[in-house]
């Protein structure tokens, strides 16, 4: 498989984990803004996710612009991830339905937590394939945040039981750190020289 392939195939799934998402979302029978009152904590959810989707479809592109070459053992590890991902509108739906409750809110971090764990071992199985002088290797670099955000997602997890707002909160943080522009990879892909010159 080409590197252009699985990167359609997991645009594809992306795709349809955000559908799933949006299908969930269903409107009020009234036309009030009472009506919408209860709908506060599924909106917020799907939001946040939302959020978290879009932050690994752009991740996973630089990711694999910066990657030269794919082989059997990076397709299982962007299917482990893909996996995770289409849990994501499950859990989703679940913290929205019981507002915030504290065994869907930690559910809802071993989710994060997998999918970023599956995100680490993608990358290290891209790493075997380049040298360590390549541009992947260096675009990548410590991976500080990647591994900041699995230290969170696991204290979110910890504390969800006892306070289900504050582990939200831990996973929003999270979200908030990657919103934050990284521009390794892009700089690196912009520092390669060009094919044939252009």
């Amino acid at each position: 498989m080409t590197k252009g392939r699985l990167e359609a195939f997991s645009d594809g799934v992306i795709a349809i984990v955000i559908t799933i998402m949006v299908l969930e979302l269903r409107p009020p029978h009234a036309s009030t803004v009472a009506a919408l009152r209860p709908l506060l904590p599924i909106f917020l959810s799907y939001g946040l996710s939302f959020v978290f989707i879009g932050i690994y479809w752009s991740n996973h592109h630089h990711l694999l612009q910066a990657a030269q070459q794919v082989d059997g053992r990076v397709l299982w590890a962007n299917l482990h991830l893909l996996f995770w991902l289409s849990l994501v509108p499950f859990v989703t739906a679940w913290i929205g339905e019981t507002g915030a409750d504290a065994l869907p809110v930690a559910g809802y971090g071993i989710v994060m937590l997998l999918a970023a764990v599956a995100y680490f071992i993608l990358t290290h199985a891209l790493l075997a394939l380049h040298p360590q002088d390549s541009r992947l290797a260096r675009a990548l670099g410590a991976d500080v945040k990647g591994r900041i955000s699995v230290v969170v997602y696991a204290a979110g997890i910890a504390v969800a039981f006892a306070a289900p707002w504050a582990a939200l909160a831990c996973y929003v943080a999270v979200a908030v750190t990657w919103l934050i522009p990284d521009r390794r990879i892009e700089r690196t892909i912009d520092s390669a020289p060009k094919v044939g010159g252009r």
